[in-house]
């Protein structure tokens, strides 16, 4: 049985800037990372592996770049890595990524039974998390969001039961198999690949598949498949600072005034 591990290249939000005439990304010299929640899906993928003798399969829909993405899934235990790239799916919204990455895990079904497909809860680029419920949609898989605990999984009866964190309380929720499941970040924690394996990882194959392995209308995909765009791209205005008391001189004053200002504003959690 597979477990697919979806996984994407996302450019590092620390050093990302935005060119002030055109509205878009300034995307020479920016380092990409994996996307940090699809690395918790990842490692969860490679947890039941380790655990129940999945296959591990990271996949990625990207620009020919997202080979190195991939290639770290090799180093860190992923049995296959494969890339979906093809100029025809480049623009693509949600919409059309779901529909990319569904059609991708149904061939891969076509050789071997898929039991669970993870995503992150959402991206940083993006932050929509409709991608997962996407493909659970489109594939008919059972559809678990939030996850931050596998409780259970059993195998004679098809059955997965997972911890979902909600907001201010936990829901137990049991599932047939097969199950897309979104992951947070206090699932577990990602292991660091060792030296051994990225050395063998260089020397992995990365797949790469296009439209013609997968045989999609091209009017689904990629910007043609997306009734969604982005128009523009602008950091939020900020408002000037406030310097309250006087830290250096005074620090327990000007933490007083501080915390005074706090809860003036009702901006204090009880």
């Amino acid at each position: 049985m597979i477990v697919v591990a979806c996984i994407k290249q996302v450019p590092d939000t620390t050093q990302v800037q935005i060119d002030p005439v055109t509205n878009t990304l300034v995307r020479d010299g920016i380092p990409f990372i994996i996307n940090p929640y699809d690395g918790h899906a990842l490692e969860e993928s490679l947890r039941l592996k380790d655990s129940h003798g999945f296959k591990a399969v990271a996949l990625s829909m990207g620009p020919p770049n997202a080979e190195a993405t991939l290639r770290k899934a090799l180093a860190l235990g992923a049995d296959r890595s494969i890339l979906l790239s093809d100029r025809v799916f480049g623009g693509a919204d949600t919409l059309s990524t779901s529909n990319v990455l569904s059609a991708a895990i149904d061939k891969l079904r076509e050789d071997e039974e898929v039991g669970i497909v993870f995503c992150g809860k959402q991206t940083i680029d993006g932050d929509t998390a409709q991608v997962g419920p996407g493909i659970a949609v489109r594939l008919g898989f059972s559809q678990l969001t939030l996850v931050d605990r596998i409780e259970k999984i059993d195998l004679v009866e098809r059955t997965i039961t997972v911890r979902r964190k909600l907001e201010g309380r936990y829901e137990i929720v049991e599932a047939r198999l097969p199950a897309m499941i979104t992951v947070v970040r206090e699932l577990n924690r990602p292991r660091y690949p060792t030296v051994p394996m990225r050395l063998a990882s260089a020397k992995a194959e990365v797949e790469v598949w296009s439209n013609e392995q997968l045989q999609l209308d091209v009017n689904s995909v990629g910007l043609k498949g997306s009734p969604t765009w982005v128009s523009r791209i602008f950091s939020p205005e900020r408002k000037e600072g406030e310097i309250v008391g006087d830290g250096m001189n005074d620090p327990a004053g000007a933490a007083r005034l501080l915390l005074e200002r706090l809860i003036e504003g009702d901006m204090l959690a009880v």
